[in-house]
């Protein structure tokens, strides 16, 4: 069998596309954060630090959080196949970039799937639902492999740095995935009207959203081909 060497100037022109495939991951976190901020301080009735961010694809503006979902989703999901091809020591190897495949199938899942109302939003909603929907119940699943996907996936990586020998990067993801849980486990229960927490739920929601997806910039900024020198 004979094998063939990739020519260089072949190398050369491939390497702006895959840079461009690694810096979708890098974006993602970012312009998923900026659209649902702006859009929740401009929604009538909408509390950022009470309702969770799925609430926003509810009412007649609600395609815009779809929108964001879908467009996030696909985003990670291009970034997660030139995340494979990096330097598992750089970047957390195939572990990190099952984690940016599984939240952007995620985001893509809460796209298709919306939320049922809680915490009275949309206006004129119960605080809890009456009866929770098949497509809820859909959402929520979708929501996996986000608020419990990634700390998975940080807490593995933590490890396989650590045994790699880079301390900063082990720290940092174990963090990730602890701070996660916690924020995610207190939004949980403030969405489960707490009355301790439930004004505060979606602050603690987006915590774990900020810094789950903080780290999966960081590590497609790691994963980004070099420049040619």
């Amino acid at each position: 069998m004979i094998s063939k060497r990739i020519p260089a100037a072949t190398v050369s022109r491939l390497r702006p596309r895959r840079r461009g495939l690694a810096s979708c991951g890098a974006v993602a976190g970012p312009l998923f954060v900026s659209v649902f901020s702006i859009e929740g301080a401009r929604r009538p009735g909408y509390k950022p630090l009470r309702h969770p961010v799925s609430s926003l694809s509810l009412g007649p503006q609600g395609w815009v959080q779809v929108a964001n979902f879908a467009t996030t989703g696909m985003l990670y999901v291009a970034a997660s196949a030139e995340l494979a091809r990096s330097p598992g020591q750089a970047t957390g190897g195939r572990i990190a970039a099952a984690a940016l495949g599984a939240t952007g199938l995620g985001l893509l899942g809460s796209a298709v799937f919306r939320t049922d109302p809680v915490s009275g939003y949309p206006p004129e909603t119960p605080d809890a639902p009456a009866e929770i929907t098949a497509t809820g119940t859909m959402h929520t699943v979708a929501a996996l492999p986000i608020f419990l996907g990634i700390p998975a996936a940080a807490f593995a990586c933590a490890w396989r740095f650590h045994r790699g020998g880079r301390p900063g990067w082990a720290a940092y993801s174990a963090v990730t995935g602890a701070s996660m849980l916690a924020s995610i486990g207190l939004a949980g229960a403030g969405f489960s009207q707490d009355p301790r927490l439930v004004n505060y739920a979606g602050l603690f929601q987006r915590t774990a959203i900020v810094t789950g997806l903080s780290w999966l910039t960081a590590l497609s900024r790691a994963g980004e081909p070099s420049s040619p020198s």
